[in-house]
């Protein structure tokens, strides 16, 4: 009986303990903001979203779906300040009447209001091989728009694909071709990092390698050509400099990719 008694007493405590960690589980798991501190603006107090909604309406109504706004946090005084967590307190700019960049922080043409959270993002641009965000030639806003869905432009419910972002500048690569590169149709992220690499033209590997992440299936004229090539020009260059396949986006000459 006593050994019974043990027994079920100690269920009782691993059905506790069991009990406890799920609901430590489930309000961890329920938490869906991050919490970070707000841009400083010198002198300013916050205002509230609601205040920038009287001349940013269209941009606070599809800010509450994006997932920058997850970034909301709430002032010592209540207030709904997830504007006001990348730009910063406005009371000063609201008392400006406002205008771009007046006493308020403007991600878009300062970069280190997105590094505030991106700290990965501003090591990127810091590689060799870059988008000149740093040097502010380009902006984050150039392909992200941070009001709304998940900050990508060319996803979710978007008229123009994420490669259209990329289409704007890099027009040549966007084609048609005749023989289009499957690469291509994936993404363009499929081979480039598009805030920056070691490599060259911010591709994703070095050399044959990047090539090779596709093309080295068994009995493939791909992997075979790896095989009779791979002591040569292969070995010392990549797939579009040994002389072979030098228009990998796409090719209206050959299905060889040539031009």
């Amino acid at each position: 009986m006593k050994s019974l008694r043990r027994l079920t007493h100690g269920n009782v405590w691993l059905f506790g303990a069991v009990f406890a960690w799920s609901l430590l589980f489930l309000a961890c798991a329920s938490v869906n903001r991050t919490i970070v501190a707000p841009a400083q603006i010198a002198g300013a107090d916050f205002v509230g979203s609601a205040e920038c909604a009287t001349c940013h309406s269209e941009l606070v109504s599809g800010f509450k779906h994006a997932t920058h706004a997850k970034l909301a946090i709430k002032s010592d005084k209540g207030l709904d300040i997830g504007c006001e967590s990348c730009h910063g307190a406005g009371s000063k700019h609201v008392q400006a009447g406002g205008g771009r960049g007046v006493f308020i922080n403007n991600p878009g043409k300062q970069p280190d209001g997105c590094f505030q959270c991106h700290l990965d993002k501003r090591g990127e641009f810091s590689l060799p091989n870059a988008h000149p965000v740093l040097a502010g030639k380009m902006s984050c806003s150039d392909c992200h728009d941070v009001h709304s869905g998940n900050a990508i432009k060319g996803t979710g419910a978007d008229l123009e694909s994420q490669n259209e972002t990329c289409f704007k500048c890099h027009t040549q690569q966007k084609g048609p071709f005749v023989y289009e590169h499957g690469a291509l149709r994936e993404g363009c992220v499929t081979c480039h990092n598009p805030h920056g690499s070691v490599n060259a033209k911010m591709l994703v590997a070095r050399d044959a390698n990047l090539c090779l992440r596709c093309h080295l299936e068994a009995g493939s004229p791909q992997g075979a050509a790896f095989q009779v090539h791979g002591n040569s020009n292969l070995m010392r260059g990549t797939c579009w400099s040994a002389g072979c396949h030098e228009a990998p986006h796409g090719s209206n000459a050959s299905n060889f990719f040539r031009y």
